[in-house]
């Protein structure tokens, strides 16, 4: 039973961090964190596939957890590939909404929460930026937490300079949003 509740909320939470991608970030050149974020970068500059892009970016992390962290790669391999199928399948959807860019920058942070929260409640990560900064932290001694805030600032920061300020600006929103549910769904799941 918790093999099937565990695979349902892959599909589940992948489905919610493509629609936040696809109707919400993608439309709006928004950026995520992460391997996301740098996926979402190359697709806005280069057109390249976003779930695509993240497979790429991802691997190497994969590679060294097979060797370091098996317990992270098992876990988090289908988190992988099935989020990254899915935000390539729905990417036809992007055209579907029209919203202010604020609400976009919000409602999908919202969305790519929710989805990362779902499957963090099963220790599944979607990308490899979890592992690098767990290893990182593990390196130096910084906190996880703080780690992922480095990369995902330079992450945007980098959207910024490519891209333009406004995807700079909401791309924070994004990233508060999308921090803010990922605490509330497993905070929820810890006192459920």
């Amino acid at each position: 039973m918790f093999l099937f509740k565990k695979g349902l909320m892959v599909i589940i939470g992948s489905i919610f961090l493509s629609l936040g991608i696809n109707l919400f970030l993608a439309p709006n050149r928004i950026l995520d964190g992460g391997f996301i974020g740098l996926s979402l970068i190359l697709n806005y500059l280069f057109n390249l596939k976003i779930g695509l892009m993240i497979v790429i970016l991802s691997l190497p992390m994969f590679i060294v957890a097979w060797f370091k962290e098996k317990k992270y790669f098992y876990n988090s391999l289908h988190g992988l590939f099935i989020s990254s199928f899915f935000i390539d399948y729905l990417r036809p959807l992007r055209y579907l909404l029209h919203l202010d860019i604020l609400y976009s920058s919000i409602i999908g942070g919202i969305f790519v929460g929710l989805g990362t929260g779902l499957m963090l409640r099963f220790d599944i990560s979607t990308c490899g930026t979890d592992l690098l900064a767990l290893f990182l932290s593990k390196r130096f001694g910084i906190n996880v937490g703080m780690i992922i805030l480095l990369i995902d600032s330079f992450v945007i920061s980098l959207g910024g300079l490519l891209i333009s300020g406004g995807t700079f600006l909401f791309s924070i929103f994004t990233i508060a949003a999308g921090g803010i549910t990922i605490s509330l769904v497993n905070r929820h799941a810890a006192h459920a």
